[in-house]
């Protein structure tokens, strides 16, 4: 389930929905394109991921790409490329611009470093935009911190929609 923050019309425009894909369930952060507070975040069925998309505060759509490696890999992968094309497609039909960005962008992008892995990824985005914040930039209840409500592949989509902002602004 996605918890939402409160946000007025102008910010709802600015808004991106980012997509760490899955073959079954999906990663998604919607994020201030201005910014980049996390307006939602959370692991979905892929359906509801879909449903995002056509959601009117969703002006945006970042999804990861998979990358090629020379391994083998099995029936999930190619499940989760099919599921890519149902995000695209989707984004097409509710003219929504979608953008695709590598894992191997990511790392380089948030890490400077192509050997860098989820930890260090979550941990650079927790030095960026909440150091010194309790629980790894969650907070707490009374005292929510910027990742507040974050979870698992959470942490992956915001990843993907701060890599896209990131390169969009060096243009």
């Amino acid at each position: 389930m996605l918890g939402r923050k409160a946000v007025n019309d102008e910010q709802e425009r600015a808004l991106i929905l980012a997509i760490d894909p899955g073959p079954k369930e999906s990663g998604v952060a919607v994020i201030d394109r201005h910014s980049y507070q996390p307006v939602k975040a959370g692991k979905v069925p892929n359906d509801e991921a879909l449903d995002l998309i056509h959601a009117p505060f969703v002006g945006a759509v970042v999804v990861e790409m998979i990358a090629s490696y020379g391994m083998p890999v099995g029936v999930e992968v190619f499940e989760t490329c099919v599921f890519i094309g149902h995000v695209e497609a989707e984004a097409d039909l509710y003219m929504k611009p979608c953008h695709r960005i590598t894992r191997s962008e990511e790392k380089l992008t948030l890490c400077h470093s192509p050997r860098a892995n989820d930890a260090t990824i979550r941990q650079a985005l927790i030095d960026r935009f909440a150091p010194g914040v309790r629980n790894h930039g969650k907070g707490t209840k009374s005292e929510p911190g910027w990742f507040y409500g974050f979870r698992a592949d959470s942490w992956q989509a915001y990843a993907v929609g701060v890599t896209f902002l990131d390169k969009e602004a060096m243009r």
